[in-house]
Parts: C-alpha cells; structure tokens; sequence
C-alpha cells in the first residue's frame, strides 16, 4: 500500500514542482497586478502591451528569425554530419560522434566566451554583423541536430543507399530520394529542439550579439533590473504565450506520431 502511493504521487510532485510556477505566472499576467502575490481586477492589458510596444515586438520579431536562421542551418550541418558518421569506417564514425558531444557537455558560457574571443578578437568580425551571433547558435544546436538524426539513420537499412547506386541513380539523387525520407522525421525533430535551445540561449548571446539587440532571454534578464513595471508584467504574458505554444506543438506531434503509428499498424 505504502509503495503505491509513492508510486503515485511521486509523479504528482514532480509534475506541480514543474508547472504550478508556470501556472502561477499564468494566472497573474491576466490580472492587473505589478507583483506576484496580489492584485485587484481581471485584465489583458498585460498583452495589450506586449503587441503595442515596439522594443518588445521588434525583439521578439528578431529573436524568432534569429532562431528559425540559426535552426536550419544546424538542422542541414547537423544532417550532413550525422549521414557522413553513418556511412562513414567505425573509428572515424566514433571520433566525429565524440567531438559531437563535446559542444553538448561543455558548458553555455565556456563556448559562448570561447567563441566571442575566436570570432571577435582573433577573426576580428564585429558583433555587429551578426555573424557571432548566429554562428554561435549554430554551433549550439548542430550538435542536438545529430543525436536526432543519428538513431534514425541506425534504424534505416543502409544496403538502401548502395542499392540506389547500383541502380543507377547518381549520389546525390540516392541521397535526396532515398536517404533523406527516411530520416525527415529525425530532421525535423532536430529542427524544433534548435530552435528552442535558440530561443532558450543566453550565455551564447549575451556574448556575441551587437549592442544594440536583445533576445527574449537577454531582455528578460535586462528587464528584471530595471524598474519599468509594465515591461515586467508584460513578460509574464510573454512567458504565458510561449508555453502554451510549447504545449500545442507536444500535442501535435504527438497526434501526428500516434497517426503514424496506426497507419503503420494497419499496412
């Protein structure tokens, strides 16, 4: 009996530690309160200045296209990495999976200091190109992109390739037709887990954006210094949105994943 309800709620636990806190802002960025813990009346007005105010939108315009930029890029870096492991001898295959994981284990702040002194000091690109910048998020995501792609590749029957060789069909055709269809679902989950790593980066940007530009999560953290209590409040509503964003792209991949399944079943 004791063991059932751990059992039980363990996962109960772990599930308010994660979402009550999200929950909480949630509920206060529909209200009229300048603080968490009180507030007097219902209102939107939280959202109304998230979309009116021109610092804000510019930045989450700019922290978007920064993401979705830097996502393909790594997406087709990443690809191209993981097919070459693949189909590459088992020592070279091993080494270029270890030099992968190390951008995955090393810290944020190591590789976005590393990369400004790289970039900026030694290369002398001036942050203000954005060239550091999104070479830096580049280098964050790629690696996350061949860990998605890699399992799928694994899975897939690597005679396929040879065999559209041998057929006739030229190598980049073989790679187009054949291999890529086999692993766009890996891809594209590739794809969402960049782009969020991009949107979720700080140590990255703060070190190699220009001055003059600010992502959702260096503004934040600017934002929380300062004392302009309408910016405040409007990034709860910000923070509101991009969750239940998160929260309708889970569901429709799962829909979709569970479709695939079925039809997989049926056939």
């Amino acid at each position: 009996m004791t063991r059932k309800i751990v059992r039980i709620a363990f996962p109960i636990l772990v599930l308010l530690f994660l979402y009550v806190p999200i929950l909480v802002l949630a509920f206060y960025s529909i209200t009229d309160a300048t603080q968490i813990g009180s507030f007097r009346n219902f209102s939107f007005q939280n959202y109304v200045t998230l979309f009116n105010t021109e610092e804000l939108r510019n930045m989450i315009i700019g922290t978007i296209l920064l993401a979705l930029g830097a996502a393909l890029i790594a997406t087709i870096l990443g690809t191209l990495g993981a097919i070459g492991a693949f189909y590459s001898g088992k020592r070279a295959g091993s080494a270029i999976a270890t030099v992968n994981n190390i951008p995955v284990i090393n810290a944020d702040v190591v590789t976005g200091f590393s990369l400004c002194v790289l970039l900026v000091v030694v290369f002398g690109i001036a942050k203000d190109t954005y060239i550091p910048l999104v070479i830096g998020h580049v280098t964050l995501c790629a690696p996350f992109v061949y860990l998605s792609v890699i399992p799928k590749l694994r899975q897939m029957d690597s005679s396929l390739y040879e065999a559209a060789l041998d057929l006739g069909a030229k190598p980049s055709k073989a790679l187009l037709k054949v291999v890529i269809p086999q692993i766009f679902s890996g891809m594209i989950s590739g794809f969402a887990l960049a782009v969020t790593l991009s949107l979720d980066d700080y140590f990255i940007a703060t070190y190699t954006k220009p001055a003059t530009f600010d992502t959702i999560s260096t503004y934040v953290v600017n934002a929380t210094k300062g004392s302009q209590t309408q910016i405040k409040t409007a990034l709860w509503a910000l923070s509101t949105l991009i969750f239940l964003l998160v929260i309708v792209f889970v569901v429709v991949m799962n829909i979709r994943s569970w479709r695939a399944t079925k039809k997989g079943e049926k056939a």
